[in-house]
Formats: structure tokens, sequence, C-alpha cells
């Protein structure tokens, strides 16, 4: 009965493997002149159905002999040591950019977005136990609060970066209305659509946010006023380089934008350490195990989740308006699902709950697919395999989450 089981289970997985690599590695579009062929590789198809059904009717006997791996766990340090620690870790991060290349720091740049993100996300999911897959929805508010308020009113990124965390935290709050009473997967489907709608009305809305082509020409935020450009863009104004008379340098306004960067991730990471030790931390843990327990704590699930998403939504909504000034242009493609899966994957890597966890996920997702660029076809494969095995083996994270306690002294 056993090795039937074991065998039907492995027809199944290579049937649905197959479904799953027939388009994806097996049928290749080719150029024949002017027409478009369709060049089947089927040896592809029957190596990985063969690898599948190996694995998945080996697995049962092989799992409970694999060697368990131990959890990571941090040296316990003193309050001193854990202080100097973080000092060191803040200084390095501030010197290194003046060392490291452009391209290195770009990357690094683009880490702090993402961590930034992970731990907004975190919130919802981690803390609060909310599934989120529209988050990327609040990131695109942002992004285009920041690109409208310039485009129609000229406004620069310092004026506009407080009213697009505040106008995500306003999406955040209107949509914690509707799931008030969902939980799991019909709170995922709700929060999925969020997320599509939103990106569907910036390529609709062409009169206002530009279609599919997107709003460009957008500023680099500025340095107490100063243009961080080779010429100011207003007549008779001045920029860094001739304020402090210094020879001007591309790289300075990487530099800046990576420090900026920075800036943004660590205020993240002090508002949510700050907050899931206040009362309100409580609650969103309260609600996370479990929900009628806390109603009957005398503690408002409404409010709990509206907080939730509140916070969550700001954050994002910061990290989309600094991507926007950033990149210089937004367009509807930068906020599709698969950043929305990418956000939720660091959190769920790191630690749900886990705030280095997440941090260090977002670093090694976002610079690992850059490192192995010239692997870019199967970069989606392999990172889904991770996950499997994240999920199989280490369910808990990377650095899963150390519940906050005080110690009397005796």
């Amino acid at each position: 009965m056993r090795l039937s089981s074991n065998l039907r289970h492995a027809v199944v997985s290579t049937v649905l493997a197959a479904i799953v690599v027939l388009p994806i590695f097996t049928l290749h579009l080719e150029r024949a002149g002017a027409r478009t062929v369709i060049v089947p590789e089927w040896r592809t198809l029957l190596w990985g159905c063969l690898a599948v059904f190996l694995v998945q009717l080996l697995r049962p006997l092989l799992l409970p002999r694999l060697p368990r791996l131990a959890l990571p766990r941090l040296p316990a340090l003193a309050p001193a040591q854990h202080k100097g620690l973080l000092l060191a870790a803040l200084m390095i991060a501030v010197i290194w950019p003046f060392f490291a290349g452009r391209n290195a720091v770009d990357i690094a740049t683009l880490a702090m977005i993402y961590v930034m993100l992970g731990l907004g996300l975190n919130v919802v999911v981690g803390f609060a136990g909310l599934l989120d897959l529209g988050f990327v929805g609040f990131y695109a508010v942002g992004a285009y609060t920041f690109a409208l308020l310039y485009h129609w009113a000229g406004w620069s990124f310092w004026q506009s970066l407080p009213l697009a965390g505040a106008a995500a935290a306003l999406f955040g709050f209107v949509l914690g209305f509707p799931v008030l009473r969902l939980r799991g997967d019909y709170l995922a489907i709700v929060t999925l659509g969020f997320g599509e709608i939103i990106r569907l009305l910036l390529v609709n809305l062409t009169d206002w946010t530009g279609g599919p082509d997107g709003i460009s020409g957008l500023p680099k935020p500025s340095v107490f006023g100063l243009e961080m450009a080779r010429s100011p863009m207003t007549e008779g104004g001045t920029t860094f380089h001739q304020f402090f008379g210094l020879e001007f340098n591309s790289m300075h306004m990487v530099i800046f934008l990576y420090l900026m960067a920075l800036l943004l991730a660590l205020v993240t990471l002090f508002i949510s350490n700050r907050l899931i030790r206040m009362p309100i931390g409580r609650a969103w843990e309260a609600l996370r195990e479990d929900e009628i327990a806390c109603r009957s704590l005398g503690l408002s699930p409404m409010n709990i989740k509206l907080s939730a998403f509140t916070l969550g939504a700001m954050f994002a909504g910061f990290g989309g308006a600094f991507f926007a000034a950033r990149q210089g242009i937004v367009n509807p493609e930068s906020f599709t699902f698969i950043e929305s899966a990418l956000i939720l994957a660091i959190v769920v890597l790191g630690g749900m709950g886990s705030q280095l966890g997440v941090i260090v996920a977002a670093i090694l997702l976002t610079v690992l697919p850059e490192v192995a660029r010239e692997f870019s076809e199967y970069r989606m494969l392999v990172f889904g395999l991770v996950m499997i095995v994240m999920m199989i083996w280490r369910p808990q994270g990377l650095l899963p989450m150390k519940r906050h306690h005080v110690e009397v002294p005796a």
C-alpha cells in the first residue's frame, strides 16, 4: 500500500511538472525568415520529468535519513556589544560606497529599496499575520503620487515624499475595510485583485498617468535645495558641485541616492522596531496567533487590521516615491504581480516577523540575481527551487523571529 501510494504521488507530481515545464523550457520560438516557428526540445522535458519522478518516488525513503539543519542563532551579546556591532555595521554601510564601483552602489541602492518594502510588508504579514498579495499597489501609489505632483504641480521630491506616504496609507486604510472579515486565501485573493486594479488603472487613465508609457523626466532629489547635476535646471540656480567648489562627477548622485535609500531603510527599521514593542505591536501579535482570543481580550480586530494595512502601505509609499525619483520615470510595467511575489518571498525567506531576516533576504534576493546574470534564463527556476527547499527544511525562514522579552535580574 505504501509503495502504490508513493508511486501514485510520483506520477501525479511528474504530470504537473510536465505541464509547467512544457511551455517554458520545451517550446522555443525561433525566427525562420519572416515567420516565427515553434521548435520543441523534448529531451529537456523527458529529463526533467524523470528527475521529478525519481525524487518524488524516493523522497519518503530518503527524507527521514537526511540530517536536520540546525537553525542559525545569533551569538549572545551584552547590550553594549550589541550597540557596538550595530554602530560598526552602520559605519561600514555609510563608508563603503565611497570606495565601491558604480554598478555595485546601484545594486546596493536597489537592495535598500527592497529592504524598505520588505519591512513594510513584514508589518502586515509577519506581525499581523495577514496575507497580502497586492502590496505592489501601494508601491505604485507612492511612485505615481510623486510623478503626478511633479508633472501637474511642479512639486519637488522632498515636497512630494510626505504626500506619497500619506496617499499610500490612505489606500491601505480604504483597502482595510472590505477585508476586515477575511483571512487566509480569501484575503490573498482580494489583495491580489487590488494590486491588479491599481495596475490596470495606471494603464488606462492615459490622460493622467500617461498610460503604458508612464511619466518621464522626473527630477532627482536635491541636497538642501542644491541640484546634483552638471548645470542647474533653472536660470541662476546653483548646483552641488558649484556650491562646494568641486569638479562635477556623476558618481556623486549615485552615492547620494544610496545614502538616502539607506537612511529611509533605517527609518523604516526604527519605526517598525519601536511599534512591535508598543501595545499596537502586541495587538498585531495577538491577532496573528488567534483572532477569537484577541477579540475575547477586548481588542478590536477591525482597528488592528486597519493599523497594520495603513502603516505597511505608508512604508511602501515612501519606497515608491524614492524609486520614481531614482529611475526618473514610472510606468505600469514596474508594478506587476511578480513584484508583490518577490516582496512576499523576501518576508517568507527571511522569516515572518524577523526584521533582521527580512534585511538579509532582501539583500540576497537582490544581489544574487545580479551576480548570476549570465544564468538569467534560469533565475526564476532556481528561485522557485530555493523557496520549495526552504519550505521543506527551513519553514521558519533564514533567521526566525525572536520574541521580545524582558528579564528581571535576580
